[in-house]
């Protein structure tokens, strides 16, 4: 099992020679979060997957202070412990966030960026629904925080065709959850990212894939970024939710895949 300063990775190959693909997931931090990607992925692309410090299979600890910079730095991490020079980058959110950062920090590391339902500073919306999460967390306990966490992440209508996966996962993820400080300190230093002046100055090509009914991050804000980054390219998914790559993979691997060979 590969460590690399604290941090758990694997590598999925794919094709002699092919590029590399480094998949970042969410405020979750699991690696199984992009288990709907692999398979069409790897037929053009090598696969790096990893677990986000602090969560999963990695160490469960952070550094300290604990920001979005940081969790960029870890990505570098896994890039050298792979010995890769230059990946595309696709991040979930949290991980998003991080390829933008590293498109900024190492901007010699990026090939491409895709970030799904991300941010370029703090939304209004997204702070309030955060703030709804930390309260059931530190008043309801962890089982609350899981039980709540469809609601913020699927439509109504997946949520109820797929009630008994979620209710089977449940258990798993609050046997897997990171301790609660751990989750609060992930929370905040996503709400304290702002990199909306610096956005000009990220020259990789970036992909915004949005959902039109996010419930945790307005399209907006994916709006925003495109007409900010100076080569971006917008795709607005109509159904999905946040994780619309779980909900709708078919769809949602065709625009990556297409952007990521173009």
């Amino acid at each position: 099992m590969p460590v690399a300063d604290g941090i758990y990775w694997e590598r999925i190959a794919g094709p002699a020679d092919a590029q590399t693909v480094l998949l970042s997931p969410g405020l979750g931090g699991s690696a199984s979060f992009w288990a709907p990607q692999i398979a069409d992925l790897t037929r053009d692309f090598n696969v790096l997957l990893y677990d986000h410090r602090g969560t999963g299979r990695s160490v469960r600890a952070l550094t300290s202070p604990h920001t979005v910079e940081a969790m960029a730095e870890d990505m570098r991490i896994v890039l050298d412990a792979a010995e890769i020079s230059r990946a595309h980058l696709v991040g979930h959110a949290a991980g998003g966030l991080a390829a933008l950062q590293l498109g900024l920090q190492a901007s010699d590391r990026v090939e491409k960026i895709v970030v799904i339902n991300g941010w370029s500073q703090p939304d209004p919306h997204t702070a309030r629904c955060f703030d709804a999460r930390i309260a059931l967390l530190k008043n309801a306990g962890p089982r609350a925080f899981v039980r709540a966490q469809p609601l913020f992440l699927y439509p109504a209508t997946w949520i109820s065709n797929n009630t008994q996966r979620l209710d089977e996962m449940e258990a798993h993820l609050v046997d897997e959850l990171p301790p609660v400080d751990i989750i609060l300190e992930r929370i905040a230093a996503l709400l304290r990212f702002d990199i909306d002046a610096d956005l000009p100055k990220i020259a990789a090509p970036v992909l915004l894939s949005a959902s039109a009914d996010d419930m945790l991050v307005p399209v907006s804000c994916s709006e925003h970024l495109a007409a900010r980054l100076p080569n971006a390219t917008l795709d607005i998914m109509p159904w999905g939710g946040h994780a619309m790559s779980v909900t709708d993979p078919e769809r949602f691997n065709t625009s990556l895949i297409t952007f990521l060979r173009s």
